[in-house]
């Protein structure tokens, strides 16, 4: 297979990279694959060398490619990759051991672990985060509906089979997920399909449009009825992209991410108190007419029922 071109800052779609060469044996518990990592991995800037690097890693764990118990690459192949000394990596390393995002072991089986485990859903804070930039969602929304609908498209234009086996194994993965890990994996799915457009520059930008509604995805409760319902039109979409059919690969996937959108803005609606029974003043009086507020007032519990039938991712 002829090297794709790369850029500052990525490498090729780790869709169709090999994975790492592992010593001979049986395999460590707690290695990462690793095959995902070369699209959010990549030579980083020589003045921020060290910034970049933390960057780049806790992105890397942020969205599970690298789960909780796993390890990194080792030290030797993780500097190569992101172009820095091996000075510089630990540096980074120690700064992500500090805040506990990972831990280094010694020994044969050694290495750097991911240690982070994504807090409890927090609406509220979610919420917060939303009311904060109203406009920033709605943007990150749009900006994630371009590239993936995009990514669909040019995968299924580009041949029916390419990357067949490793679209159908995320597939596999995300549906057999259990709910604490149904996120992780719904990540790698959607990545999974602009790492196999083949684009660095497509895959990184999925990788930074997800990253900008990570806290807020996470935030939302994984429902069961959303599990079945999800799982249906990622099905839908993968379909679309091996039939070679760009057209309802588009489709699938914006169908998709509109019920992502919509289930979004229902969990992080501002909460209203509902309104309360108006009492007739007395049997034989009419009872006073709603206030305009009373009227429009929707209580939490209405907006999450009213969105069950949304997208989780």
């Amino acid at each position: 297979m002829p090297r794709k071109p790369q850029w500052p800052g990525r490498r090729s779609a780790p869709g169709l990279a090999p994975a790492p060469a592992r010593p001979a044996g049986p395999e460590p518990v707690g290695t990462t694959a690793g095959t995902e990592l070369t699209s959010l991995l990549g030579p980083v800037r020589a003045g921020n060398a060290f910034e970049e690097t933390v960057e780049r890693l806790l992105t890397v764990i942020k969205l599970g490619v690298v789960p909780p118990g796993d390890r990194f690459p080792a030290e030797r192949e993780l500097a190569g990759l992101l172009g820095v000394s091996r000075i510089t990596l630990r540096e980074a390393i120690r700064a992500l051991q500090q805040a506990g995002f990972v831990e280094s072991r010694r020994g044969r089986f050694g290495g750097t672990f991911v240690t982070y485990i994504r807090p409890a859903p927090d609406p509220g804070e979610a919420r917060r985060i939303a009311l904060a930039d109203s406009a920033q969602l709605s943007d990150a929304l749009a900006f994630r509906m371009a590239l993936e609908t995009g990514a669909a498209q040019v995968l299924a234009a580009a041949d029916g089979d390419r990357g067949q086996d490793v679209l159908l194994e995320r597939l596999a993965a995300v549906n057999k997920a259990t709910p604490e890990d149904y996120r992780r994996l719904d990540t790698l799915f959607h990545l999974a399909i602009a790492e196999l457009t083949g684009s660095a520059l497509l895959a990184a930008a999925c990788a930074d449009a997800r990253m900008r509604l990570n806290d807020l995805l996470n935030a939302i409760p994984v429902l069961k009825h959303n599990i079945v319902h999800t799982a249906q039109q990622h099905t839908a979409i993968v379909d679309a992209i091996l039939a070679g059919d760009p057209e309802r690969a588009r489709c699938a996937v914006a169908e998709h991410l509109d019920g992502t959108g919509a289930l979004l803005r229902g969990f992080l609606a501002t909460p209203t108190r509902a309104a309360r029974p108006v009492t007739p003043a007395s049997a034989g009086t009419a009872a006073s007419p709603m206030t305009a507020s009373q009227e429009i007032s929707v209580s939490s519990h209405e907006i999450t029922a009213g969105q069950e039938g949304g997208e989780i991712l």
